[in-house]
């Protein structure tokens, strides 16, 4: 059973995502353990350079809280995870008012890092942009 994050659905705990337009709508764990979120997002023109394209920082932004909220639905309560490193690919651009799909999700989680990608792309399902990243998790200590 995924840890309840009912909460955090919508903005994911964060009011700049929330400013962005960005709506984390469910999420969940796969059969091994390993937590998902998906999403939509309508930038706004907060989101947007001047010239109007969604600017690669609040990708960025937008990428790590969705790897994040993956990255936490996959832990017990009281566990967490701070975010080591982060790449992202730019495959494609988005502007105000596009309708964008977010998906985060751990690849693989260990004991002590957790490896997470989230994806964003357009409702025709191509790819805007990739990131992949890597969690530094703080686990309950075990008693024996």
């Amino acid at each position: 059973m995924p840890r309840d994050m009912d909460r955090w659905l919508g903005d994911g705990g964060m009011a700049l995502l929330g400013e962005l337009g960005v709506d984390l709508e469910r999420y969940g764990v796969d059969g091994d353990g390993l937590g998902w979120v998906e999403g939509t997002w309508v930038p706004d023109p907060k989101a947007c350079n001047p010239s109007g394209p969604v600017q690669g920082g609040v990708f960025g932004a937008v990428a790590d809280a969705a790897m994040t909220f993956a990255t936490l639905a996959s832990l017990e309560k009281g566990e967490n995870g701070t975010l080591l490193d982060m790449n992202m690919t730019f495959l494609r651009g988005a502007r105000q008012g596009d309708e964008l799909r977010v998906r985060g999700e751990v690849r693989r989680l260990g004991r002590t890092v957790a490896f997470a990608r989230a994806s964003v792309s357009d409702t025709e399902g191509r790819t805007i942009v990739e990131a992949t990243g890597t969690n530094l998790l703080r686990r309950a200590q075990k008693t024996e």
